[in-house]
């Protein structure tokens, strides 16, 4: 069994009867959703999804997972997503799926939750991976402008064919190759603040537990913030 097929299940050992649950987006996510699919089927599992992405969407409905969207529930009790890259103080960078804007609204109307990486993942400061900032079309070639001023090296996502990548909300996303961020917080708060940015992919103090892959097993670590 590969790696992220193992954290995969072994996440799916969270979710309990009558919880309303977030379902992540990614390669590794896709092995949790399939689990909660077959536990929904064969065990009973009577719980509500809450999905991430029109990709998790679709692979929810093709389970027979009872789903609602973020706006139809009170709560989410729980949220198991992947993350690109996480920091030994927890925070991580998000986005390389593209799903980041959802990913983030269902992340922070949740009670708890837990992300779902291999070892690889794990890093002393963020910034190896690009950072993913989601932007409107409309002045997307201004922002551009902006942050390669700022010397943040930004790059247009492009799809297979060299167009523009387009998000499930039709916007744009350009990837921030900085190489290392030592203060992510002052990197949102300068991202954020830009008019034109819908989000970014930083997801700053709002895991609670990360379940790591690795060759001896799945390593539970309760987020120390």
């Amino acid at each position: 069994m590969e790696l992220k097929e193992l954290v995969g299940l072994k996440a799916a050992e969270y979710i309990k009867d009558g919880m309303t649950v977030g379902l992540g987006t990614g390669s590794t996510a896709y092995y949790f959703v399939k689990e909660i699919g077959r536990r929904v089927n064969e065990e009973g599992l009577a719980i509500t999804g809450v999905t991430t992405s029109i990709q998790t969407k679709e692979l929810a409905e093709s389970l027979g997972i009872p789903l609602k969207s973020v706006d139809e529930v009170t709560h989410i009790d729980i949220t198991v997503d992947v993350v690109d890259e996480i920091s030994e103080d927890f925070q991580g960078i998000k986005g390389g799926g593209g799903a980041l804007l959802f990913e983030k609204i269902v992340a922070d109307n949740s009670k708890e939750v837990i992300w779902i990486v291999d070892e690889s993942k794990m890093v002393k400061h963020l910034g190896a991976f690009p950072l993913p900032v989601e932007v409107v079309r409309y002045g997307s070639i201004q922002l551009f402008n902006k942050f390669t001023e700022k010397g943040y090296n930004p790059e247009f996502r492009k799809t297979a064919n060299g167009e523009n990548y387009l998000t499930d909300e039709k916007n744009n996303i350009i990837d921030l190759h900085l190489g290392e961020i030592l203060d992510p917080r002052a990197l949102a708060e300068d991202l954020i603040h830009l008019t034109g940015v819908v989000e970014h992919g930083l997801f700053l103090d709002c895991v609670d537990t990360v379940l790591v892959g690795t060759k001896d097993g799945v390593k539970v670590i309760e987020a120390n913030r």
